[in-house]
């Protein structure tokens, strides 16, 4: 298969191509902007195979979209471009609108027409893969109850409205057009390669720096956390195997306080970094609560039992693995994050800079 993947410079975008490349025979072109959070540098280790081809290309021009569904003739679109930090949504919510909902609808207007022109065996297979977030359905009353399939929309920030429409978008192509989408709701990812605006990156950055380790209100929001690599299976799983019109929950069965992630990335650190920042005695009284995000939502959690029963799908990694393997990277890849963090690896491997 030829898979066009949007987004594929971001952090599970890129971990869906790393995967595509190295675990299957399928080649890809990823279509990426390049804006803030997305880093040519995650793909360093495939971006020579020659299975693997990058067009920069925002999904909102429907003339560069539709010339790259001429040029490369996909057998399946997976859609990951998206503006997705909630507290960048709070600021200023007109990226989200405009990428989110817009850039979804011209690439799925690309997309059928693109699929009607499809000889009747190519037509078949094709399928508009859209990769959502379980931030859609609000959030959780109960300390019991779980995301399932079809769980009532909620979502609560300007980000997860705007992932929302996006839902809506996509299953009303399916459903007025014909077009065989499939879409997937995701937990919490986290894992190598994460930009480090994000809650896991962040402590183990600040933490290395002897920085404060900012955590909202209490730091009793739960969340239900999915390592990537795993996310990067279950997505290729999905849209090779799964079936036209449904959507699938993809959850790490991995329910932690907020406080409890930051906690146990400290106690790592005291392990692996016993050597702390000068006047640091140990990393967790680093920790610092600051006022909570407008709108926090405070439990998600993902009932990822479908995929599983129908496509046997289960995530390879428990959150102490996957954590482990997290902070390891982090430490072993200083250079990477300190290229997001100075900026430089915005221009400089298109030689833009």
């Amino acid at each position: 298969m030829k898979i066009l993947v949007t987004g594929g410079a971001g952090f599970i975008g890129s971990a869906v191509i790393r995967y595509i490349v190295n675990s299957t025979a399928d080649s890809v072109v990823n279509i990426d902007k390049l804006t803030y959070a997305g880093n040519l540098d995650n793909l360093a280790d495939v971006e020579s195979n020659d299975r693997y081809e990058f067009v920069r290309a925002d999904i909102c021009d429907r003339t560069a979209i539709a010339d790259i569904f001429s040029q490369y003739k996909p057998d399946a679109v997976m859609h990951l471009a998206a503006e997705s930090h909630v507290d960048r949504s709070i600021d200023g919510p007109d990226d989200f609108i405009h990428t989110n909902i817009v850039g979804t609808y011209t690439l799925l207007e690309e997309a059928r027409k693109y699929w009607l022109q499809l000889p009747a065996e190519r037509k078949e297979i094709f399928r508009f893969h859209h990769v959502s977030t379980d931030e859609v359905f609000g959030d959780l009353d109960g300390v019991t109850d779980l995301f399932r399939e079809d769980t009532p929309y909620a979502p609560s920030s300007p980000y997860s409205a705007s992932k929302a429409s996006s839902d809506h978008l996509v299953r009303a192509w399916g459903r007025t057009y014909g077009l065989p989408v499939i879409v997937t709701n995701c937990s919490n990812n986290y894992g190598p390669y994460h930009f480090p605006e994000k809650l896991i990156p962040l402590m183990i950055l600040n933490a290395l720096e002897g920085k404060p380790l900012p955590v909202y209100g209490k730091g009793d929001q739960i969340r239900d956390w999915l390592f990537v690599e795993d996310h990067a299976a279950a997505l290729y799983k999905v849209v090779t195997e799964g079936e036209v019109g449904e959507t699938y929950n993809i959850g790490g069965h991995n329910e932690k306080k907020n406080i409890e992630v930051v906690r146990a990335i400290c106690q790592l650190l005291e392990e692996l970094v016993p050597a702390k920042p000068q006047g640091v005695s140990s990393y967790e009284e680093l920790i610092s609560f600051v006022r909570d995000r407008p709108g926090h939502d405070i439990r998600y959690a993902i009932d990822a039992s479908k995929i599983q029963r129908k496509l046997g799908w289960s995530p390879a990694e428990t959150f102490e693995s996957g954590l482990r393997k997290t902070v390891e990277w982090y430490l072993s890849n200083r250079l990477w994050s300190q290229r997001v963090l100075d900026g430089s690896y915005k221009g400089e491997r298109l030689g833009l800079i």
